[in-house]
């Protein structure tokens, strides 16, 4: 016997509306880190300068890379690739930000949930 289970029409609608925010999150996180990397390639000599903006940078890809798993994309070469993502902002995915950046981190993540 095969049974078919049924899912009410309101979880639909809610399962489209999570499936919408997500996506949304998603566009926001890619045009960051797009925002981030365009910021760096300005930079050609390292300092101060230039190591902020590969902290940013890889805070970028970390918060994009993890909002992807969360919507089923698990394919991280796909990302490096795509979007040229320079190795050491790779090698700078998820390790803790610095200072300001911590801080600046923390209440990106909640805007991000607000929006």
């Amino acid at each position: 016997m095969n049974r078919r289970i049924t899912i009410p029409a309101s979880t639909d609608a809610l399962d489209h509306e999570f499936a919408q925010e997500r996506a949304a999150t998603l566009g926001r996180l890619g045009r960051a880190l797009e925002v981030a990397l365009s910021a760096l390639s300005q930079i050609d000599s390292p300092g101060q300068d230039r190591e902020r903006l590969v902290e940013e940078a890889s805070l970028a890809l970390w918060h994009f890379v993890v909002q992807r798993e969360a919507c089923g994309l698990r394919d991280f070469a796909y990302v490096v690739r795509d979007y040229r993502v320079p190795r050491e902002v790779a090698a700078r995915m998820g390790a803790m930000p610095s200072g300001s950046l911590k801080r600046r981190a923390a209440r990106m993540s909640v805007s991000d949930m607000r929006e």
